[in-house]
């Protein structure tokens, strides 16, 4: 992935793209200063969990902007996480993200709400990057207290 990064960075400059260019060296800096914190190159997890924190953090900025009325930003941000999604593995199914769900469930068979952290600890590795995890947790949570 970071090989496709790079390569997406030359092309942006020869095409002066300054959208996608700015993203992108958004990203290969954030990937650049959690080697440095990490002290050892970003594993393929490690970059997936950078772009998700990304991605999630313009998510939360877009709700902002609505409050705000400044669809002029809304729409700027969304390109972001349009660009940014390119690098993401596929995204799972509603219906594939509920299956990995059940069988979760049949394996932890959570008794109270408190077996959240068991759920999500058993159901994190297999899903980030693949789905939204917020989307889970509530799914895990409405099932919970059902």
């Amino acid at each position: 992935m970071r090989e496709k990064i790079l390569e997406d960075l030359k092309q942006a400059m020869k095409e002066q793209d300054k959208e996608l260019l700015t993203v992108i060296r958004m990203v290969k800096g954030a990937i650049q200063l959690e080697e440095i914190k990490v002290k050892h190159p970003l594993t393929e997890e490690e970059v997936i969990t950078i772009l998700s924190r990304e991605i999630k953090t313009r998510k939360e900025s877009i709700a902002e902007f609505e409050k705000g009325n400044r669809t002029d930003l809304v729409k700027k941000t969304q390109n972001e996480i349009d660009i940014l999604s390119r690098y993401m593995p596929e995204q799972l199914s509603e219906e594939a993200i509920d299956q990995v769900i059940a069988e979760a469930f049949e394996i932890v068979n959570p008794q109270v709400p408190s077996d959240m952290g068991k759920m999500m600890g058993m159901l994190t590795p297999k899903l980030k990057g693949k789905a939204d995890m917020s989307l889970v947790s509530k799914k895990v949570k409405e099932k919970l207290t059902h």
